[in-house]
């Protein structure tokens, strides 16, 4: 088999890789009002062990970070002891487990947090249709910019949440920095109008992110530890005419740092900014030497090209994997993939749309 394969083994950080197909992380609301893993979630991630990599659903960091409706966190003991549900399972695959630490920022609402409004780096609001709370749909609100004190509380959240996964028996953690979510709204020029240390310069708006990673850095090696960047996104209404001086800047800073990898969303399923063409993989990758994960859109002849180019090392698949567990074996036999255009299904409690989708069979 050639050795650039979408199904050859690749190294990640200390990880050897049975193939080169991720499964991305993506929301699906099963863990309850009580945002504990359980049983079924286990289920859900046993069934698709045959990635060469998996990358678990965004997890919250805390409670100041929740934003979706029933969706996991990482904050308290029975939280921590129910994602050991899900890495005891997976542990027999061999297949490494990854958790998503996560914080919406200001994709979030005051019915998340007891009538207090979300925060972000800016008092700069969402133009979005509305957020799905625990009270129903509602208009988005103005967020509240986090204090200096505020921030380094919050970096204290991510160490403690990358703790809380190596005690949950994860083989590492990925910061979620794209997307629109908090890390990004640090990022971004368009989310972030702070005239502290924190915003500005390049350098400046990066310091979030940076301090962030070095908080996790604390609890895990770097050859265990993932980042996700959206340089193209203009998801939860993001993108600021900078971004690829932005994304070049931080990507350079990552490169001495020896991180199992970046896992780069390129823009095919969340379009690009209006202000120039999108960040390619190539320009990404002529200042970041490391493991490249690809994704956004990807079908197998795309990922086969952008391996064979060495553009990039691993490729994640995220729709696909929820109506097709056994995606890998699907795409290497080229058997044709169940459609999941049931939306309603996605994010609703029990298996139905969830653990119920069967393996192919001839």
């Amino acid at each position: 088999m050639n050795d650039n394969s979408l199904f050859s083994p690749v190294i990640v950080g200390d990880l050897t890789l049975q193939n080169r197909i991720a499964m991305a992380p993506m929301t699906r609301g099963r863990a309850g009002s009580e945002r504990i893993p359980n049983d079924l979630m286990a289920q859900y991630y046993l069934q698709r062990a045959s990635a060469g990599i998996i990358i678990t659903e965004a997890t919250v960091i805390s409670a100041q970070g929740n934003g979706w409706v029933d969706s996991p966190g990482i904050y308290t003991d029975e939280m921590t002891r129910g994602w050991k549900l899900v890495t005891e399972a997976l542990r027999p695959t061999g297949t490494p487990l990854f958790l998503q630490l996560w914080h919406c920022g200001r994709v979030s609402h005051s019915d998340f947090h007891n009538g207090e409004p979300p925060v972000s780096a800016s008092a700069v609001k969402l133009m979005g249709d509305h957020i799905r709370t625990p009270k129903g749909k509602k208009p988005y609100e103005t967020p509240r910019a986090l204090t200096l004190e505020e921030i380094a509380s919050t970096i204290g959240d991510y160490r403690g949440a990358a703790t809380r996964a190596r005690e949950a028996g994860f083989d590492g953690v990925e910061l979620h920095a794209a997307n629109g979510y908090l890390v990004n709204q640090f990022l971004d020029g368009k989310t972030n109008l702070r005239t502290d240390r924190y915003g500005g310069s390049l350098e400046n708006r990066s310091r979030f992110l940076m301090e962030a990673l070095a908080a996790i850095l604390e609890v895990w090696p770097a050859n265990r530890v993932g980042l996700r960047l959206s340089p193209n996104g203009v998801f939860n209404d993001m993108g600021a005419p900078d971004f690829r001086e932005l994304y070049l800047h931080v990507l350079e800073g990552l490169a001495p740092f020896g991180l199992a990898y970046v896992h780069i969303m390129d823009g095919l399923a969340f379009g690009f900014h209006e202000q120039g063409e999108p960040l390619t993989l190539a320009e990404c990758r002529r200042v970041y030497p490391g493991v490249i994960m690809a994704n956004c859109g990807y079908t197998k002849e795309l990922a086969e090209q952008k391996i064979g180019s060495k553009e990039a090392d691993v490729v994640a698949f995220g729709r696909p994997y929820i109506s097709n567990p056994d995606l890998v074996e699907r795409l290497q036999n080229d058997w044709p993939l169940a459609p999941a255009e049931d939306m309603s299904r996605w994010y609703t409690p029990g298996p139905e749309g969830y653990t119920d989708y069967p393996p192919y069979r001839q």
